[in-house]
């Protein structure tokens, strides 16, 4: 089961993460802007998704927004 960024590239446990493009969060008035950089993700069930934290909130995004860091 791997889990590709947006690029085609392997994503593991712990990498780092760059926001391809502004993303609006959805329940939230937070907007994450192309080019923030997430440290440490973690990998869910779904090939498709990523989970990473902003602050104290855990957030799951999409890998076809993300590419590696």
């Amino acid at each position: 089961m791997d889990v590709k960024d947006s690029n085609g590239t392997v994503l593991n446990e712990g990498d780092s993460v760059q926001v391809i493009k502004d993303l609006k969060v959805k329940g939230s008035s937070i907007a994450l802007k192309r080019g923030k950089v997430f440290k440490n993700i973690r990998l869910t069930s779904k090939n498709e998704e990523i989970e990473c934290r902003e602050g104290k909130t855990t957030l799951v995004l999409k890998t076809c927004f993300l590419k590696k860091a």
